[in-house]
């Protein structure tokens, strides 16, 4: 690699989530969904490529706006596109597939799969047209939602769909209908005539002018998954096929909605078996770690695997801004064993980097792959009001806000040689550097239990954020953090923040925007030269802002 590169892997502002990557002439590109930065709901941009070298996975170029949601025939009734998927056709040009939705996700379960196609991976995508039945009419056979597809040496097949557990769980009951017939916009008829369920993934194989149905749409894996080994993962969206070799591997989120799952089988329509985790964005499932104890805010995933010069691995998401609207594309090296399992793998900030990073020089403080203050909420298509440590911007500065007592910040890993000091750039946070959001109200009424769960005990005083003469007494103690190479180890460095910049003796006085720099020594006897992870963990009364993290 020319550079070295870490997650995410594209630039700070840019929240490219859904990611589908697929390799084309050697060059892999990566198609998703295009989130605002700091946004009020899901896929709020156009779709907008990045690329890179097949050899150089440090050196990401952005293609540019490939494709307008306004080129859709159902804009602006519907503004917006979700996750796609770019498939090369029989014919060598590229077929692009995609679902509308409008606002907060209303309708997103009810509109037809689109398909818009270009003669270049990232050029500019011209609209096509619907898939559709032989008969002309739109194909709207189960839900069509999150589209992908799979060139299957000739064949076109079409996967899709979404999955609730209305009708296993309460069989019969009128209420599930009811509920269905809104979701999906279905006639009640239309959903009782499906023999199995309208919910579930499913295929479709397409004509070879990319949108005629050629084989209709049916399950590939039961809808009903008690008792089989889906029970304890199954499928909730985010369909994606990859096949190696004979072997058709299945990747979806699954209903813990924290983390992508797979399944295999030796056929592309059914006989899937379950196979495991591959990752989840909270680290949950890794040495055991329960839901409750997840090392970062959760929440929607969606990505996919692929093989890149020998090398597999795994493209997700994250989540910033305390939402589930602005999501920032990651990747991870896998290893698929001889007996074709995939082990789950932990989230780091070294992802896509041949080895880890050199512990030297400045890196961005939300690189961190690991966040949290032990009780981090889930992400339920909102905008969480409530305090807690979250990736976030304020302007052109983006940094790590509302970090208080107790809150860890990982990151993984980083190679050492040498090194004596560790350093950030850190400031406390006030009302005017507070980033605050602008946007439309965003609570999903399971959000709002999650806030009932994980906000603090009505008995403990959350501090206030005050200027002038009411600070409590001891509200300018200094803040500090200690510095681990795991989350529970031994404190190899301690980071004071001061109260003041150099030269400035009233606490008060501090400019609320100055970014201070402050490090601790790391005594070489203590960490010899070698990989290691870095944890810091804060103390302090005050909330702090961390910008960077540096190394010498």
């Amino acid at each position: 690699m020319k550079k070295q590169v870490f997650n995410p892997f594209l630039p700070l502002n840019v929240c490219i989530p859904d990611g589908e990557p697929h390799l084309f002439d050697g060059r892999v590109y990566l198609y998703g969904s295009h989130d605002r930065e700091g946004g009020w709901t899901f896929c709020m941009e156009d779709y907008e490529v990045w690329s890179a070298p097949e050899e150089d996975l440090s050196d990401w170029r952005c293609e540019g706006i490939t494709y307008r949601a306004s080129q859709d025939p159902a804009y602006p009734e519907r503004k917006y596109m979700y996750a796609p998927d770019v498939v090369r056709g029989n014919d060598g040009r590229y077929y692009l597939y995609y679902c509308m939705s409008g606002d907060y996700g209303v309708g997103g379960y009810t509109q037809p799969i689109s398909v818009a196609v270009c003669d270049t991976p990232a050029g500019k995508y011209e609209f096509l047209g619907h898939v559709k039945n032989p008969d002309g009419s739109l194909m709207m056979r189960y839900v069509c939602f999150d589209p992908a597809v799979l060139n299957d040496n000739g064949v076109i097949r079409l996967y899709y769909g979404t999955q609730y557990g209305f009708e296993e769980d309460h069989p019969g009951e009128e209420w599930v209908l009811e509920t269905e017939q809104e979701m999906f916009g279905r006639t009640r008829e239309e959903i009782l005539s499906y023999p199995d369920s309208i919910n579930g993934p499913v295929m479709a194989v397409l004509e070879d002018d990319m949108l005629t149905v050629k084989e209709p749409a049916k399950h590939i894996i039961p809808y009903k998954v008690k008792g089989t080994s889906f029970e304890e993962h199954p499928f909730f969206e985010a369909s994606s096929m990859r096949k190696m070799g004979e072997k058709y591997y299945f990747v979806y989120s699954s209903w813990q909605n924290h983390e992508l799952c797979y399944a295999v089988s030796d056929h592309p329509d059914r006989d899937f078996s379950f196979g495991g985790t591959i990752v989840s964005n909270g680290d949950v499932g890794i040495d055991g770690r329960k839901i409750e104890d997840k090392l970062n805010m959760t929440g929607t995933t969606h990505g996919s695997i692929i093989q890149l010069s020998g090398q597999w691995y795994v493209f997700y998401h994250r989540l910033t801004h305390k939402s589930d609207y602005s999501r920032q594309a990651c990747a991870e090296k896998i290893e698929i064993a001889e007996d074709g399992s995939i082990k789950q793998v932990e989230i780091t900030s070294c992802g896509l980097n041949d080895g880890p990073l050199r512990a030297e020089g400045i890196y961005p403080a939300g690189i961190c792959c690991n966040l949290t203050n032990g009780r981090m909420p889930h992400g339920c298509n909102s905008v969480y009001p409530i305090a807690f440590p979250n990736i976030t911007n304020l302007g052109e500065e983006r940094f790590i806000g509302e970090i208080e007592d107790g809150t860890l910040i990982g990151y993984k890993y980083f190679e050492c040689k040498g090194l004596s000091e560790i350093g950030i750039k850190v400031r406390y946070e006030t009302p005017e550097n507070l980033v605050t959001f602008h946007g439309p109200a965003r609570i999903d009424e399971r959000s709002a239990d999650e806030m009932k769960k994980y906000e603090k005990p009505e008995n403990v005083a959350e501090d206030e954020l005050k200027s002038g003469e009411d600070f409590d007494e001891g509200y300018f103690d200094e803040g500090y953090f200690d510095i681990s190479t795991s989350i529970d180890g031994p404190v190899i460095a301690r980071i004071a923040v001061p109260l003041t910049e150099p030269g400035v003796t009233d606490a008060s006085a501090l400019d609320p925007m100055t970014w201070l720099d402050c490090s601790g020594l790391i005594d070489p006897d203590t960490l010899p030269d070698g990989t290691y992870a870095f944890f810091l963990r804060y103390h302090g009364k005050r909330k702090t802002q961390l910008r960077e993290i540096w190394f010498r």
